[in-house]
């Protein structure tokens, strides 16, 4: 899938998790619902940190680029020293580690544990970084050109100081769900594991499918691409992808935003 796409379903993603939760009689304070909708529009396009000709590449300048390829070449030597003899031969590392099960666990605990142990500082830095993601990803084409870097990067900071100074109001949302004392913001790691998983599914709908198995073996192969029939798969950037489910994550997006919000 391409950018847009991947944002579309990780906020429609979020929002649907806002409904079941209202549903479930845990609704969730509007700015959780908010903040996590935007963090896991931003989360959905990080696993394609592998790519460097992806929208997370370009969405920080030269530092995204260099982590690009480091990540890259990571992901690559993980998938020679794991695989197995029905596992293909590959020339780079796209589509591997970063897009896994495993990959999307490890990231959302990290940052749950950085949000808790680094204080304001750190909440406010995942904020930015995942802002950022879903001004690019939502907005793909008017962020398109370097001199708009700055002005998502304003943006981006901006709107991070505002949610971060609104949740930390008392019933606001900084402590959903998990309420102990220390425990606030500890559900922040939960729409990047959420964005992660839905940029793997979304990936896995397309011609090459998407490991996200990984490590468990299938078969002969330990990096299985796991998606439908190939006859129901698509290429990214297709007219099933800009037609048909770009629309309906809006769609659903917007019916769970309205149930999580109990408008219907």
């Amino acid at each position: 899938m391409m950018g847009p796409a991947h944002s579309l379903s990780g906020a429609a993603a979020w929002l649907g998790v806002g409904a079941a939760s209202a549903a479930a009689g845990r609704p969730m304070p509007w700015p959780v619902l908010l903040a996590g909708a935007l963090i896991c529009a931003g989360a959905a396009l990080a696993p394609d940190l592998d790519h460097k000709a992806a929208t997370i590449s370009r969405s920080f300048g030269p530092l995204s680029r260099w982590l690009c390829e480091i990540v890259d070449k990571l992901s690559y030597t993980v998938y020679k020293a794991t695989k197995m003899q029905g596992d293909p031969r590959r020339s780079g590392g796209h589509r591997t580690l970063t897009h896994t099960w495993l990959w999307a666990v490890l990231i959302g605990t990290g940052t749950s544990a950085l949000a808790i142990f680094g204080g304001r500082w750190a909440v406010l830095g995942i904020l930015f970084v995942h802002m950022v993601l879903a001004i690019e990803g939502l907005l793909w084409r008017a962020t398109r050109g370097s001199s708009s870097d700055v002005l998502v990067w304003l943006l981006a900071a901006t709107s991070s100081w505002i949610l971060a100074g609104v949740l930390d109001q008392p019933g606001n949302g900084s402590d959903w769900l998990f309420t102990a004392p220390g425990q606030e913001y500890l559900w922040l790691g939960l729409p990047i594991v959420l964005g992660a998983l839905v940029h793997d599914i979304g990936d896995a709908l397309t011609v090459s499918g998407c490991p996200i198995l990984w490590p468990i073996p299938v078969g002969r192969k330990r990096w299985y691409p796991v998606g439908p029939p190939k006859a129901m798969r698509f290429r990214a950037g297709s007219w099933v992808e800009l037609k048909v489910l770009m629309p309906a994550f809006m769609v659903l997006g917007g019916v769970g935003g309205a149930a999580a919000l109990n408008v219907i």
